[in-house]
């Protein structure tokens, strides 16, 4: 296996022969969550996007050498959309609700790839395409997972 497809399949994540979005996902959790508390949610969200902007160059590198597109191993798109997810979460004070949260929410868009999300997987090609439906995903699955925790809170929940 080449350096580029060890990178893109998150260091081997992608490459389970069950789920390897999921696995993509539970693999950007533990990761994200070293990143958050050390170095705070904008740095997370900043890595995301720095991981994105490689990733898109490397996924356009990985397709012009003859590789699949959208290949089921490459899931460093899961990872960088859980990271905007997590991100945006930032303030939950139980890391079990949030990544419970931010997993379900994001594995359900990236899945179903309802509205914006999938039009962004139809209508981007190469590496854009790889990545920004993970990217609107992560985004809509770090405004869910708040908008749930806090109606929880107000409806006298506590975690």
């Amino acid at each position: 296996m080449n350096k580029r497809l060890i990178f893109l399949s998150f260091f081997g994540a992608g490459l389970s022969k069950y789920a390897p979005g999921t696995m993509g996902t539970l693999a950007a959790l533990p990761v994200g969550f070293l990143i958050l508390w050390t170095l705070g949610s904008t740095t997370l969200f900043l890595a995301a996007l720095l991981l994105t902007a490689i990733s898109i160059k490397e996924i356009n590198k990985y397709e012009a050498e003859g590789g699949e597109h959208d290949d089921p191993r490459i899931v460093v798109d899961e990872v960088a959309g859980t990271f905007i997810a997590l991100s945006m979460t930032a303030s939950m004070t139980n890391i079990w609700v949030q990544a419970l949260l931010v997993f379900v929410f994001f594995r359900i868009l990236d899945i179903k790839k309802p509205s914006f999300i999938g039009l962004a997987e139809r209508k981007l090609s190469g590496g854009n395409g790889v990545m920004w439906d993970d990217i609107i995903a992560g985004f809509f699955a770090g405004v869910l997972s708040w908008a749930v925790y806090k109606a929880a809170l107000f409806a006298g929940l506590s975690f």
